[in-house]
């Protein structure tokens, strides 16, 4: 194909050569002037590993140049990638202004172009700048419509400085976010060969996996950190830890726990983490991590409850109790500590849990039930299509087989989902179905 890539650092550059070097016939454009010419020199105007090498090559064999009319990059192209900076301020807040302006340059090119066109942006934004911001800019500069006269697409890169070439021709995944099925083709035609797997999703949710990834792995380092901290004060090898830690792929190094769901209980977590971040205390290490796990899961409780107490109903339906499906252990359930908000604040509450049986409850799990909720005989009962039939407000917090057929009979019943049903992405489009985090 014939690309331009406009914003020739890190990112441009680096796609550029290695777009160029798998056989397109590639333009960079940049409004520096010595990058330009230092790209037509066969000079990489970035420190990368082997960058260099291969700019020099793809230069010499005529499949890149640089420019900065953008015009004339946009005529000699098919497809244009924008990798320009989208820099962050102080507070957070991210500056679109370069992004704006490409925008508008590229549509007032496409203005004057009679054939289709595909604009890609692989910077970092945050979601709905491509949608919200950035095709409007398009279509008012061109005249023209996206996904009618010209095609859009968001293409994240999980390039790391230092090894972005091999990065780029090894990739863990390719994303592309596309405006219509036409623009998501051209895209995937650019990576046609190369390894991973090819997830191609709405504009917005591709302009999120980058802050997801991004995001995880400063939690990843700041949480090995934290227990390296802990680690040194208690005279212990954090690596010889890590090592034990690491060797764990069902749970730790894995897809475990990593799905957005309901907060987690149960009789180990919550007491683990206050023990390590009293350890960590009494060490006088600071662990602004690890003491806000707590915190953090509190707050996703909060936000189950503010859900019922938004529908303004009274009548509550709870179908699961224990901390976790398959157990009747309730010791610092996330969904006990709902029940007992739900009740302080005067709701009429019934609860369904097929493991839940007050009777067999021994010892200390019912020492804890009897302190929560004193009451739990009276709310308790054996069939989900009681408590269906007694709720305003169904809030499901397992996928018990009688629970799920019972909530075919929900009607126009509210649905409040800490679980994530089997069903939830065709309930999403329903009114009276609200999801926790999806």
């Amino acid at each position: 194909m014939k690309i331009s890539v406009f914003g020739l650092g890190y990112v441009g550059c680096v796609s550029a050569a290695c777009l160029a070097a798998r056989g397109h016939e590639v333009v960079g454009v940049d409004v520096n002037p010595v990058k330009v010419d230092l790209i037509n020199a066969g000079t990489a105007p970035v420190v990368e590993e082997r960058i260099g090498e291969l700019t020099k090559q793809v230069v010499a064999e005529g499949r890149l140049r640089a420019t900065h009319d953008v015009r004339a990059a946009v005529e000699a192209s098919e497809v244009s990638l924008v990798c320009v900076g989208t820099p962050s301020a102080p507070n957070g807040s991210l500056s679109t202004v370069y992004l704006e302006r490409v925008a508008r340059e590229i549509g007032e090119a496409l203005a004057g172009l009679e054939r289709w066109h595909t604009v890609v942006f692989r910077s970092t934004m945050l979601p709905g700048t491509c949608e919200n911001l950035l095709v409007p800019i398009l279509e008012k500069a061109s005249g023209r419509t996206a996904g009618v006269d010209f095609g859009v697409a968001v293409n994240p890169e999980f390039l790391r400085e230092g090894s972005s070439v091999r990065d780029f021709f090894e990739p863990p995944k390719t994303v592309i976010g596309q405006l219509d099925e036409a623009s998501g083709d051209v895209v995937a035609a650019l990576y046609e060969g190369l390894p991973g797997e090819v997830f191609r999703v709405p504009v917005a949710v591709a302009e999120m996996t980058k802050y997801a990834d991004n995001a995880f792995h400063g939690l990843k380092i700041s949480f090995a950190n934290e227990l390296g901290a802990i680690c040194r004060a208690l005279g212990l090898d954090s690596h010889q830890v890590m090592d034990v830690f690491l060797a764990d792929t069902k749970l730790n190094i894995s897809p475990a726990y990593l799905r957005p769901g309901f907060a987690f209980g149960g009789s180990c977590l919550p007491k683990d983490l206050r023990g390590l971040v009293y350890a960590a205390r009494q060490a006088d290490v600071s662990v602004p991590l690890l003491s806000h796990i707590l915190p953090s899961n509190e707050e996703h409780l909060r936000r189950a409850f503010d859900l019922v107490a938004g529908t303004g109903r009274r009548r509550i339906g709870l179908f699961g109790l224990s901390f976790k499906p398959g157990t009747d252990d309730l010791r610092e359930s996330p969904l006990v500590e709902l029940a007992e908000r739900l009740l302080g604040k005067g709701y009429d509450l019934r609860i369904y849990d097929a493991n839940v049986t007050l009777s067999r409850l021994i010892g200390a799990n019912r020492d804890y039930i009897e302190s929560r909720l004193p009451h739990l005989g009276q709310l308790l009962t054996n069939s989900a299509e009681d408590v269906l039939a007694h709720a305003e407000v169904c809030v499901v917090g397992c996928k018990d087989p009688a629970v799920l057929n019972a909530l075919e009979h929900a009607g126009d019943r509210i649905v409040i989902d800490l679980v994530r049903l089997p069903d939830a992405a065709a309930r999403r489009a329903q009114p009276e179905y609200m999801g926790l985090g999806w």
